[in-house]
């Protein structure tokens, strides 16, 4: 963490960036020893190519002896790097709120965009994020520097889900405003109209950016296991229901599974990775996704 965002940041909220911190790099250090031989993870051996160096990349890779006969400073890439460029948007709005056990989905988000974060930069690659409900409100910029990180996991914290999501109106804008092609990774329990979810998908694919999608979910919103009269209150101005949820949980789970049928069709047409995951998971079976997604782009740009 810089010495500037201490200065703003209270001790509670740095002890919380701390433990975000840790957990992610124990989930990615530790997801990492469990892999055997992956063709995405490991020491590059195989050069490929030259690129001219950009502000930001380690000074050690330079390879002088280009320098020495341009004048000009390159980096070496090898063929595990592919100077990938990814964006995090991490939902904020009311919904991401709920949580009926240790984790709210976004407190689950979070810890997902952190470890997504962690994993890219370790393996020197650009990472951004932007968080966003009916706007965007906050927008980190792509770096690759190592300790960008904690500009990730403050913009993080600093948010408190409380309004309405704005789907189509946030995609639009990231992909007017990401002109250079990368990887889009989207978590959000997805609960906006579908049509501009499905538009704003689209468009992304359209200006040529690969996208996954994490869609985030609470094992009550799933299974729907309660018992006796309940009084549900909505998120996001739905306002409140108090019945019996046995008689509802038949129809609740129909209407659930075609949510995510829905979902899934959607997504397989656009050419996007879609993955539900509940909150009660543990955060490798999102990294797992994630690097299935990633070994899957570098395959499809070989063929």
């Amino acid at each position: 963490m810089t010495r500037d965002s201490k200065r703003f940041l209270q001790p509670e909220a740095i002890a919380r960036i701390s433990r975000l911190e840790l957990q992610a790099r124990n989930v990615v250090e530790g997801f990492l020893s469990g892999l055997h031989r992956s063709p995405y993870f490991g020491q590059s051996v195989e050069f490929v190519q030259h690129r001219e160096y950009v502000a930001g990349d380690d000074p050690r890779r330079i390879d002088w002896k280009a320098w020495s006969k341009t004048d000009k400073y390159y980096i070496k890439q090898y063929e595990e790097e592919t100077n990938l460029r990814c964006t995090l948007l991490v939902d904020v709005s009311e919904s991401m709120q709920f949580g009926s056990k240790d984790l709210t989905k976004y407190e689950y988000a979070c810890a997902i965009a952190a470890s997504i974060a962690y994993l890219l930069l370790r393996q020197q690659d650009s990472v951004g994020l932007i968080s966003f409900d009916a706007g965007i409100r906050a927008n980190v910029p792509p770096r690759s520097r190592r300790n960008h990180l904690h500009a990730v996991l403050v913009a993080l914290d600093a948010q408190n889900p409380a309004e309405k999501t704005d789907m189509y109106g946030i995609l639009a804008k990231v992909a007017d405003a990401q002109t250079q092609r990368g990887m889009i990774v989207l978590v959000s329990d997805l609960f906006a109209p579908r049509e501009g979810l499905y538009k704003g998908l689209k468009l992304l694919r359209h200006r040529g950016h690969d996208v996954l999608v994490f869609n985030v979910m609470d094992d009550e919103e799933i299974d729907f296991n309660y018992s006796g009269t309940t009084r549900f209150e909505g998120l996001e101005d739905m306002g409140e229901i108090a019945c019996d949820p046995r008689s509802l949980r038949e129809g609740y789970l129909v209407a659930v599974k075609a949510f995510h049928d829905d979902l899934r069709r959607q997504c397989a047409r656009q050419t996007i990775d879609f993955q539900t995951i509940r909150t009660s998971d543990h955060l490798d079976a999102a990294l797992g996704y994630y690097i299935d997604h990633r070994i899957g782009m570098r395959q499809n740009a070989r063929a």
